[in-house]
């Protein structure tokens, strides 16, 4: 394998947020629900013979979009909350690409705070992620040019968006937009950006794009479907130890009985 990787990926969180905007003459959309997928993770490289007892990895904290496009169309700020230790360890960036770059010598988690455009949502989304520096074979020799990648894959869901909202993303890449249901129409949309043409704040030629993963929806519905047969075989496995459970009064009374 090209580079050291840890998928976060047992059971694929969807994140849900009510679309909420602060315009209350603003007609919401019923029945009509907006996703974003996302990735956020770190790629973190050893500085090999630079390396020293309290600075012996580089690493990149992100949250991108799933396919790389730019995020700046929901995300107006992110907020990464580092270790104590950091000198100023609350972060603030208000621009895409959302990412902070720092070195260290520990792992610990990093809490990162998602704020909306105010016709997108009023609510912030809290994620968590654990910063991963070293291999998962911890016998295996470290490599500066081999990094360890440590990325987990969501959806952002905005349910009943404004009309609004679904008119200015309904044709940008990084959104999946359902067809409106029967019935329901929409004026045109006035003027729109170019998504056509390459946005700052995407991530198709970022420095680190080689090492980002790949998350295609068929891998990531095979994941969910194996996700929950687990689920119902661990249901199955608990109600049979209910039943038993269960049963053992019964047959205490029926010896006693006798």
């Amino acid at each position: 394998m090209p580079f050291i990787c840890h998928l976060d990926i047992e059971f694929v969180m969807v994140l849900v947020i009510r679309s909420c905007c602060l315009y209350d003459q603003t007609r919401r959309l019923k029945d009509v629900e907006i996703s974003f997928p996302i990735v956020y993770g770190t790629i973190s490289f050893w500085l090999g013979k630079k390396a020293s007892e309290f600075n012996s990895h580089k690493w990149t904290v992100y949250v991108r979009s799933a396919t790389n496009e730019d995020l700046s169309v929901i995300i107006k700020r992110a907020v990464f909350q580092l270790h104590p230790s950091f000198n100023n360890p609350t972060r603030v960036v208000e621009s895409a690409p959302f990412e902070l770059s720092e070195s260290g010598w520990g792992e610990f988690e990093i809490a990162i705070t998602l704020f909306f455009h105010n016709d997108v949502c009023d609510k912030q989304l809290d994620l968590y992620h654990q910063l991963k520096l070293y291999p998962e074979d911890d016998n295996g020799p470290q490599s500066t040019k081999k990094p360890v990648v440590v990325e987990t894959y969501d959806e952002i869901v905005f349910s009943e968006p404004t009309e609004a909202f679904f008119l200015r993303v309904q044709n940008h890449p990084a959104a999946i937009v359902p067809r409106l249901p029967a019935g329901l129409n929409l004026l045109p949309p006035g003027p729109i950006e170019h998504v056509n043409e390459k946005k700052r704040g995407d991530t198709k030629d970022h420095p680190l794009s080689q090492w980002f993963m790949n998350f295609s929806e068929a891998d990531e519905l095979l994941k969910l479907a194996a996700a929950r047969q687990q689920v119902q075989a661990h249901i199955v496995k608990l109600r049979r130890q209910l039943s038993m459970i269960d049963g053992l009064p019964q047959q205490s009374k029926a010896a006693s009985g006798q």
